[in-house]
């Protein structure tokens, strides 16, 4: 069940360097894209940076929003997450073809990916000249929300079952999926 993650702790959602899906909406479109790059940046308030290549259609939504979704797929995702990183939503209606659910966010217009571990509501923070030139954006979160039987208690579970662990990209459709947590003992 998705529940409401403390901002505070919201940099604890990506801090591990999943792949990530983005979604954008603006002017009646909406579309999701994968996502390599992605870190947090800052705790209070929290912040992101996000890399998104100027062609893309996700891009174009986002600088004409100000606003994205950035969420965290398990393993479960893999095949679609592949995909929507592969086409471009300017030909193509991935929510349609890819047989993706959509949920309302609550602070942004950009739609939730449903299926997801985790999610993070964003606006973009005015940076014009780190955008245009790196393709870089650096967004605050507005808002976040995980799966309780992913993460809890503002940390990812311990017992995670292995098909809600985190995908990593390798590269050319390779991933990996996060391994079993271990703990450092206190000295």
């Amino acid at each position: 069940m998705r529940v409401a993650v403390e901002l505070k702790n919201a940099y604890r959602l990506v801090n591990h360097g999943p792949v990530v899906l983005v979604s954008a909406a603006h002017g009646g479109k909406d579309n999701v894209m994968a996502v390599a790059w992605c870190m947090a940046l800052d705790f209070a308030p929290p912040k992101l940076a996000v890399v998104l290549a100027q062609e893309t259609f996700t891009r174009s939504l986002v600088d004409q929003s100000g606003e994205l979704v950035v969420q965290v797929p398990p393993k479960r995702m893999v095949d679609v997450v592949d995909a929507v990183g592969n086409c471009s939503g300017k030909s193509v209606d991935k929510w349609d073809r890819f047989a993706i659910e959509r949920a309302t966010a609550a602070k942004v217009k950009a739609p939730l990916v449903e299926g997801c571990t985790a999610w993070l509501e964003c606006k973009v923070l005015d940076e014009p000249d780190i955008a245009d030139k790196y393709d870089l954006f650096v967004v605050e979160v507005v808002a976040a929300w995980a799966d309780d039987a992913a993460f809890a208690n503002g940390r990812w579970r311990d017992d995670l079952k292995e098909e809600l662990r985190s995908l990593h990209h390798v590269a050319g459709g390779s991933y990996f999926v996060d391994g079993k947590p271990i703990r450092a003992q206190p000295r």
